[in-house]
């Protein structure tokens, strides 16, 4: 379920969705799928900013409707993060309190 979910996470960025093997969870390990996840992340909160800031400065160019898209699309980007951390988190939990 968490990799599907992190997998979800990463189509909301197609500039890195292909642009390593952790694009596909079979190909790479775990902690780079993370890491191109989070980066991804990263990304889209810093164009948000960048959009709302020039905004707010009346840059040429920038309008609200870019701002508030760019913002809404850092804001699920940010609740699917949120999301897969709780399940993974689940998911150890599960695996803890099983007795062998």
């Amino acid at each position: 379920m968490a990799v599907s979910a992190l997998t979800s996470v990463q189509s909301l960025f197609p500039d890195t969705a292909g642009a390593s093997a952790a694009s596909s969870p079979g190909s790479g390990n775990f902690l780079s799928l993370i890491d191109t996840a989070l980066r991804g992340v990263s990304d889209t909160q810093s164009a948000a900013s960048a959009a709302e800031s020039g905004y707010t400065v009346g840059a040429p160019g920038a309008t609200l409707g870019h701002a508030l898209v760019t913002s809404d699309r850092a804001e699920v980007a940010w609740n699917a993060t949120v999301a897969v951390r709780n399940e993974v988190v689940a998911a150890y939990q599960s695996v803890m309190s099983m007795q062998f």
